[in-house]
């Protein structure tokens, strides 16, 4: 992304999480975008996903970040630089410890689901068995932010595929927290939460994930 103007404000959205993780929370990205126009969107997510984070065209700036050495826990920290955040959006997970993450950088709002340890934070309740698309589109509707959980599909890549008409499966899905693990962060989604690729062949445009060896 071009470097954006140094008085635009800027809004922090954590997701450090996988590749289907980053799929799913499409729909939740796009409404930030559309409701946070005049916001630099900055991404806290893994490195290697910047190509697919790219492609959303709600992201203006990733900032690297990835879960610690666990898998998918929250990270300890974030390499924030200049003045606070205005806004602060926890896609991560529901628990403190993401809370906290996004709050330590002085935002003037955050948003996340409720959580007793973070009473500042008056999101609405996290339900376990919801499927990861809705979660955070309902997670923004209850602030008054429109979401919609089918807006999934991604621009596509300007390089051409090494495999034309090739269907690309995300099968992972993370096991259930061990124990003493933490539990602020879901399991990665399945598969079919993830989008298709916007292509000129018919065949591709039935796509139901990405590859970043596109």
């Amino acid at each position: 992304a071009d470097a954006m103007p140094k008085d635009v404000p800027r809004l922090l959205v954590l997701r450090a999480l996988g590749l289907g993780d980053l799929l799913a929370g499409v729909p939740a990205l796009r409404a930030l975008r559309r409701a946070f126009r005049l916001h630099e969107i900055v991404l806290a997510a893994p490195a290697e996903l910047a190509p697919v984070a790219e492609l959303t065209g709600a992201i203006d700036t990733l900032l690297p970040a990835s879960a610690s050495a666990s898998g998918r826990a929250v990270p300890v920290t974030l390499d924030w630089t200049g003045p606070p955040p205005d806004i602060a959006v926890d896609l991560h997970g529901h628990g403190e410890d993401s809370h906290r993450l996004v709050s330590a950088y002085g935002a003037r709002r955050v948003l996340g689901f409720a959580h007793p340890a973070t009473p500042a934070i008056e999101g609405p309740p996290w339900h376990a068995d919801e499927h990861e698309r809705d979660r955070w589109c309902r997670l923004l509707t209850s602030y008054g932010i429109p979401a919609d959980p089918y807006d999934l599909r991604l621009a596509a890549p300007p390089e051409p595929s090494p495999a034309p008409g090739a269907v690309v499966l995300h099968p992972a899905r993370a096991p259930p927290p061990a124990a003493g693990r933490s539990s602020d962060t879901p399991p990665s989604p399945p598969s079919c939460a993830a989008p298709a690729v916007a292509s000129s062949s018919p065949a591709a445009t039935t796509k139901p994930a990405w590859s970043l060896a596109w």
